[in-house]
């Protein structure tokens, strides 16, 4: 019997090769998962930051395209399973019929979500503080990722964590999602039609403690999802940040996701 492909989306900041122990779980589980880079990606952590300047300019639509692309490769329709804005992009592939089911982990805010917490709008500051940065690739500081990321880590763990896996992100995804609320649905690249009844199974992954996308910003997201009568649930993790997906606790995050999508008979 063919194996169930999943296809793990990193976001903002993270290199592709952070869902390694991810991969190998899901391998061992029966299912056949692939990380694929966004276009410009590195095959290494070290390559991607010595050459930013290949994801400058990539936008939202621009990766959920490339993403999509290769889901065309595959044998069967996949889960997807995305992380920030990965989340978001995960959506957008599960609402085109692209993915078979969808975990958004994180998930970068949708055209919807009216609240901002004040501790999110510093979490994109690196990148929305200055216009240009739309066109650019920008890389975080250790003290920016301690914040963002690994605020509910110890210190030493989130330095850790920048050293071995972080790289530049384009800018352009954080003005498209800050501005999505400001656009016509059709205009705006976070926009995802939450209303269909015939998508498949959707989970939403909250941190309790999460700076980037705070939980009530990932409940926000879900509730909009109410309207349509396709399977949405929502999982919070308590004192959990933005760095769960890869921190010593990932292992709970990514056992939940396993459980979830065998109750959906995957």
């Amino acid at each position: 019997m063919p194996k169930t492909p999943v296809v793990f989306i990193h976001g903002l900041w993270l290199h592709a090769t952070a869902w390694s122990n991810w991969l190998e779980m899901f391998e061992s589980a029966g299912y056949d998962p692939s990380a694929p880079g966004y276009p410009g990606d590195g095959a290494s952590v070290q390559d991607t930051r010595e050459h930013p300047e290949r994801l400058a300019g990539l936008g939202i639509n621009d990766l959920t395209t490339a993403y999509g692309n290769a889901i065309a490769d595959l044998s069967a329709k996949p889960i997807v399973i995305g992380h920030s804005l990965g989340g978001l992009i995960a959506q957008k592939l599960l609402a085109q019929g692209t993915a078979a089911a969808a975990i958004a982990i994180d998930p970068g805010q949708i055209k919807g979500v009216l609240r901002i917490p004040l501790v999110q709008l510093r979490s994109g500051s690196p990148a929305l503080r200055r216009p240009g940065n739309r066109h650019r690739a920008i890389s975080l500081t250790a003290e920016q990722f301690r914040f963002g990321f690994g605020n509910a880590l110890p210190a030493a763990e989130s330095q850790d964590l920048f050293d071995r896996w972080t790289i530049p992100g384009p800018g352009r995804p954080a003005f498209e999602v800050a501005t999505s609320n400001l656009r016509r649905a059709s205009a705006s690249p976070a926009a995802v039609d939450t209303r269909l009844d015939d998508r498949g199974p959707l989970l939403f992954i909250a941190g309790g403690a999460d700076h980037i996308v705070p939980p009530a910003v990932v409940k926000a997201a879900a509730k909009l999802y109410s309207a349509g009568h396709a399977t949405t649930d929502y999982h919070l993790f308590p004192r959990r940040g933005h760095s769960m997906v890869l921190d010593h606790g990932w292992r709970d995050v990514a056992d939940y996701s396993l459980d979830w999508l065998a109750r959906q008979g995957f």
